[in-house]
C-alpha cells in the first residue's frame, strides 16, 4: 500500500468577474462557496490548476 500525498486548498476570493476558464478551474478543484476547503491528491495536474488560480485560493 502506498500512501498518496494530499493537499488542502481553500477558496478565499470570489471568482465573480474572473475569466470563465478560471471559474471552471475553481469548480474542477471541488470548490463552491467562499471559505470552502477541498482536499486533493498532490499531482502535477492539480498543482498546475492551483497555480492558474493562485490569486483566488490559499494552500493550507
Amino acid at each position: 500500500m502506498t500512501t498518496q500525498q494530499t493537499i488542502k486548498i481553500q477558496l478565499v476570493r470570489s471568482p465573480i468577474g474572473c475569466k470563465e476558464s478560471h471559474r471552471a478551474t475553481v469548480r474542477g478543484l471541488g470548490l463552491r462557496k467562499l471559505q470552502s476547503v477541498s482536499e486533493l491528491v498532490d499531482t502535477p495536474e492539480v498543482r498546475g490548476m492551483i497555480n492558474k488560480i493562485s490569486y483566488l485560493v490559499k494552500v493550507l
